[in-house]
């Protein structure tokens, strides 16, 4: 029986949330708002709407919002030709397509930058598809971005694994019904992964594929 392998890119298979986090800082510090990094931080992985709204406050000009997002589209742009990838990212992906895995990605990312961060990746071979911003009403943590993956992979919630960095990923999953695996390289805490639903966390990546065959893919799909 055919499974999904789902994964999450920024911070789970590029190094690249802390380019967000400087993005998105002097996005707001250009439109008049002083936001601590480590709060940035762990906003990082809901869509940008949401972002906005969780460190500026649902009392905020909301008149800011496009200005402020565009802002860090394009700084975050200019990143888009060196975008780092954590080691062994691709090297996971196709052993999970070689073992029959449907591998899909889930992600806030889209258009120009999803294009960047796929050649950082450097495995389409391996992607079966992508449920981006672009394809969904409600972002993570919504249901609906694993939700799509898991139809977009033809298969049951039951049948899927996501790979994740924040908790955002981490309860997503768990709403949508599907079972949640945490990576540490984003730089969100062990407990706080757990509490939000991680059957099972690794230091990175390259820690999942070395302990693969002990992991909630060791099984197989299905």
């Amino acid at each position: 029986m055919t499974g999904a392998a789902i994964f999450d890119v920024d911070g789970t298979l590029t190094d690249t949330n802390h380019l967000h986090v400087v993005a998105w800082w002097e996005a707001f510090r250009q439109a008049g708002h002083t936001v601590p990094m480590p709060d940035i931080h762990r906003a990082v992985g809901l869509g940008s709407g949401d972002l906005i709204e969780r460190l500026l406050g649902a009392d905020r000009d909301p008149g800011q919002d496009e200005a402020i997002s565009s802002a860090h589209t394009v700084l975050y742009g200019t990143y888009f030709d060196r975008l780092p990838a954590f080691r062994r990212a691709g090297d996971l992906l196709r052993t999970l397509a070689g073992r029959d895995w449907r591998v899909v990605l889930a992600t806030s990312a889209s258009g120009a930058e999803l294009a960047a961060l796929r050649r950082a990746v450097d495995a389409d071979e391996a992607i079966r598809d992508t449920a981006s911003s672009d394809d969904v009403d409600r972002g993570k943590p919504a249901a609906e971005p694993v939700e799509l993956a898991c139809r977009l992979a033809g298969v049951t919630p039951g049948q899927a694994v996501f790979v994740g960095d924040t908790v955002w990923d981490m309860e997503a999953a768990t709403r949508a019904g599907v079972r949640a695996v945490a990576v540490l390289s984003g730089g969100i805490p062990r407990a706080d992964l757990e509490r939000a639903g991680a059957d099972a966390v690794y230091r990175d990546v390259a820690d999942l594929l070395d302990h693969l065959d002990d992991s909630p893919f060791g099984a197989g799909p299905g």
